[in-house]
């Protein structure tokens, strides 16, 4: 898989990490919410994973080339294809990662490995006004600031207002020819 970086790498998520990655979700609690609900259970993992199953969504945990240890996901969620050629991208840092730099390469590499293997054009981030944290990550890489989407998504027992960002693919990227048009 293209993407990876001298810091980190990224690994297809699977059923295997249901373990490491529950326990690192209960350990990360407060910085998620209320910015989103990750699986802490093994039902919940097993249940969360099946979205995978289509091809429709992919998960990645960003690994730290080092150590192995996990420092947070990454989702393409949602994939669409024909004259869109897009999808959503959901991530997590988990706590003991949060704020050393691994989601920044982890997201990039997500972007290099979308825009490049899966050959999409645009990726959209939606973000709670009030996660500065991911807000300053996606402008970092580049995204733009779209508009406000009021009850987007229920999320820890409310609707919440996001803030939509998006990235498309480099200018010089253009796509297969094999790609129908709709």
């Amino acid at each position: 898989m293209s993407g990876n970086s001298a810091r980190i790498e990224l690994a297809p998520l699977t059923l295997g990490e249901q373990d490491e990655f529950c326990s690192l979700v209960r350990d990360s609690v407060g910085l998620h919410r209320p910015w989103m609900r990750l699986p802490v259970t093994a039902q919940e993992f097993q249940e969360w994973m099946r979205r995978f199953e289509g091809g429709d969504n992919l998960g990645f945990l960003v690994r730290v080339r080092e150590s192995g240890a996990a420092a947070g996901m990454v989702n393409i969620n949602s994939i669409i294809r024909g004259r869109y050629q897009g999808a959503a991208l959901g991530y997590a840092a988990f706590a003991w990662a949060a704020g050393r730099g691994y989601m920044r390469e982890g997201v990039a590499a997500v972007l290099d490995h979308a825009f490049g293997e899966l050959r999409l054009h645009r990726l959209e981030a939606n973000i709670q006004a009030e996660n500065t944290a991911s807000l300053a990550l996606v402008r970092r890489l580049g995204f733009r600031y779209e508009g406000l989407s009021p009850s987007y998504l229920y999320i820890d027992g409310a609707w919440r207002d996001h803030e939509r960002w998006a990235i498309t693919a480099p200018s010089a990227w253009t796509p297969h020819p094999s790609l129908p048009e709709v």
